[in-house]
């Protein structure tokens, strides 16, 4: 990775990564521990678990999942994330911003490197 790098991926995740988990849990409610590997498949969206779990938190604490205990076969009960109404009106809006927003990012970004499409 070229230096600075890592710090613009920060801050690109700051702005993203919580419209990545609301999706991943708008089909189903999903395990923390499956969002963290999900999110960490890659090394891009997430390095570490650490981030995410405070993420979940927040995310909750605004109303846009819920949690539900279920027990395991393999361990203690684990937590289970869903997304409320709320949730999915706010991941609808992100979905709609997205598009254009990163079409302008890459049509600014190519406009200075020359490399039109």
């Amino acid at each position: 990775m070229v230096p600075g790098d890592e710090r613009i991926l920060t801050h690109l995740r700051r702005g993203a990564v919580e419209y990545c988990v609301l999706a991943m849990v708008a089909d189903e409610p999903t395990y923390g521990l499956d969002i963290a590997r999900r999110l960490a498949r890659d090394g891009i969206l997430m390095t570490g678990e650490g981030t995410l779990y405070p993420l979940l938190s927040r995310l909750r604490t605004a109303g846009f999942v819920e949690t539900r205990w279920e027990e395991s076969t393999e361990g203690p009960p684990r937590r289970y994330y869903a997304i409320t109404a709320s949730g999915r009106e706010t991941l609808d809006a992100f979905r709609r911003t997205w598009a254009p927003f990163r079409d302008a990012v890459d049509a600014a970004v190519d406009l200075q490197t020359g490399s039109r499409p």
